[in-house]
């Protein structure tokens, strides 16, 4: 009790160890639910179970994809091989034709992204801030074809592109884009609108004022605010398409050189025949995760330089809420 009541800084005041009690307490437990150690470590250990859950099957597919023979047989081989084998990876190359179904790959999202990208964004802002005739009935139309599985309506588009000519190769998957259709174009045009209808009118009035013709205030004014949702949109159109099978399945069926997305589907078949026949190989499963790691490496590199804008477009086009 001496030794407390002589800790008094000045006469009045609470003792100094008190004081200082009462401080690491806040520190670790803070005056406010949120602002405490304990509440910060708690979040911490939500975020690295959260990174745990979506990372583990990737390192999965990383070591397994470089293991040996031995190593796959050796149960005490768990995560770490003992020698990195790099054949499996070789031959899921030469087996997907990597470099030509690469660029056949690359060219048909980023050509369906920049279309869908441009395209969505007019509509959007049309639906947004233009007067148009019938336009709230337009819009259900458009939340229909967001609704109906794409399923009902390939049989159609496949008999169209049978009779102009255009199986087998990649333009029934680009030309819907170029109109704002084709993969989830319907949801690109929604987050357009989401976006363009948060901005204030009076940057429009502003631009009338000095003359300025709707076409001018859409790409002058409007769209270089909207790179937030270009980017979102962009991304979101690059990987659906890229990691898309159903489309390419049906009009690049008879094709010897796919996407990645057939090529890993070829494969996977491929390697099932041939288990049928002599039998199950101990390098299968290593060749099917080569084969889907470098499906998603271009994706995963996009993304690595893109992720802190792609994080502030989802923030600002709304699609938290």
């Amino acid at each position: 009790m001496k030794l407390v009541i002589g800790l008094r800084t000045k006469k009045g005041q609470e003792p100094a160890l008190l004081s200082w009690l009462s401080d690491v307490r806040y520190r670790i437990i803070g005056r406010e639910a949120d602002k405490g150690l304990l509440f910060r470590l708690f979040i911490y250990l939500i975020l690295l179970d959260t990174a745990y859950i979506y990372l583990k099957p990737v390192l999965h597919m990383v070591t397994t994809m470089v293991k040996n023979a031995d190593d796959l047989l050796d149960p005490a081989v768990n995560w770490f091989p003992r020698i990195v084998y790099l054949g499996n990876l070789q031959d899921a190359w030469e087996w997907l034709k990597y470099p030509k179904a690469l660029s056949i790959s690359l060219m048909l999202a980023l050509s369906v992204a920049i279309f869908q990208t441009l395209s969505c964004a007019v509509t959007g802002y049309a639906f947004a801030r233009l007067r148009v005739p019938f336009k709230n009935l337009m819009f259900f139309f458009l939340l229909l074809t967001f609704i109906v599985p794409m399923q009902v309506t390939i049989l159609p588009n496949i008999i169209y592109a049978r009779e102009l000519g255009l199986l087998n190769t990649i333009y029934p998957i680009i030309v819907p884009a170029f109109f704002g259709l084709g993969l989830k174009g319907a949801l690109f045009v929604i987050i357009y609108r989401q976006f363009f209808s948060t901005q204030p009118k009076e940057l429009e009035e502003a631009a009338r004022i000095d003359g300025a013709s709707v076409y001018k205030i859409f790409y002058k004014v409007m769209m270089p605010l909207a790179k937030p949702a270009i980017l979102v949109v962009f991304l979101f159109s690059f990987i659906w398409t890229w990691n898309d099978f159903y489309l390419p399945s049906m009009y690049l069926a008879d094709i010897e050189t796919a996407p990645l997305s057939m090529g890993i589907s070829r494969i996977a078949s491929a390697l099932k025949q041939q288990a049928e026949v002599y039998g199950p190989s101990v390098t299968d499963e290593s060749i099917r995760m080569a084969t889907t790691f470098l499906m998603i490496i271009p994706p995963m590199i996009l993304y690595t330089f893109t992720q802190r804008w792609f994080i502030e477009g989802v923030e600002r086009t709304g699609l938290v809420e």
